[in-house]
């Protein structure tokens, strides 16, 4: 590069910096100033409309224009409530015709209510139809203004991923131990197969016990001396056990053989009693 060339380079660097320090340069391109607008730049006409409120439907716009203007909802002045209606949806139209259509509905209603109320009414419409014609009108309002504050009341709530974000945390499975869950038929299952074992392993042991037939039935012998005639289940002692019974009833039998006893029913399946045999003198 010559220093001729050098020398214009900087001027032309110097002369766009001092345009952009006066103010001079509209915007950067690519990082270099803009200082005049290009002549086949286009920008469409609605390219910088802005609408300040932006409102989600016809209930929402005339609740906005009640609350804003101090209206009592119970009695709207309709021609008020109509004209501000009908400006907003004259923007409306304008832009998008589509999204007008909805509000133009609700306007042909507002104007409706409002020709109602100014028409004389004669005496048999008063005797059947005595209500306000804002009442639906009204009773639409209210719901509608119920289901945005409990919409409100909802987005008030957090919620993942717009208030806060889930943490996750990465661990190696090898170091945490899983355990079982072990429910309560498992439990008892269990503790089953443990008993059946412990009852596989115990060890019986018999011990020998000596019993005197002969000292039985002089116990049997005392007692029915005592008394005339004792049931027979009264004499076997059965917390003794089973040995002592079985002693208890050879030695009875022994006392039958030997005529010592008598053992007397009065009619088949009653009581059985014994007494002592009846020796004459």
């Amino acid at each position: 590069m010559s220093p001729a060339d050098a020398v214009e380079d900087a001027a032309a660097v110097a002369s766009s910096a001092e345009a952009v320090s006066d103010g001079a340069a509209l915007a950067r391109l690519y990082g270099e100033p803009l200082l005049k607008m290009p002549n086949d730049l286009y920008i469409p006409p609605d390219a910088l409309e802005i609408f300040l409120d932006a409102f989600e439907g016809p209930l929402d716009l005339l609740l906005y224009l009640i609350r804003k203007q101090n209206f009592n909802i119970l009695d709207i002045p309709m021609a008020q409530l109509t004209l501000q209606y009908l400006k907003y949806v004259d923007q409306i139209r304008l832009s998008n015709l589509e999204l007008a259509a909805e509000y133009l509905l609700m306007a042909a209603m507002l104007i409706e209510i409002k020709s109602r109320m100014l028409l004389p009414q004669r005496q048999s419409e008063i005797e059947v139809e005595a209500g306000d014609p804002r009442a639906e009108l009204v009773r639409r309002l209210l719901e509608y203004e119920q289901i945005k504050l409990a919409a409100y009341d909802l987005n008030a709530v957090p919620q993942v991923d717009r208030d806060f974000v889930r943490t996750q945390v990465f661990i190696e499975q090898s170091l945490v131990p899983v355990w079982p869950d072990v429910s309560a038929p498992d439990l008892q299952e269990a503790w089953l197969g443990l008993m059946k074992r412990a009852r596989l392993v115990q060890h019986h042991k018999i011990s020998r016990e000596e019993l005197s037939v002969r000292e039985h039935m002089t116990g049997i012998l005392r007692r029915l001396q005592s008394q005339r005639f004792v049931e027979f289940a009264d004499l076997f002692d059965v917390a003794g056990g089973p040995p002592v019974v079985v002693v208890n009833f050879v030695a009875l039998l022994e006392l039958a053989k030997e005529t010592l006893i008598e053992i007397t029913q009065a009619e088949p399946f009653a009581p059985i009693y014994v007494r002592l045999a009846y020796s004459p003198a």
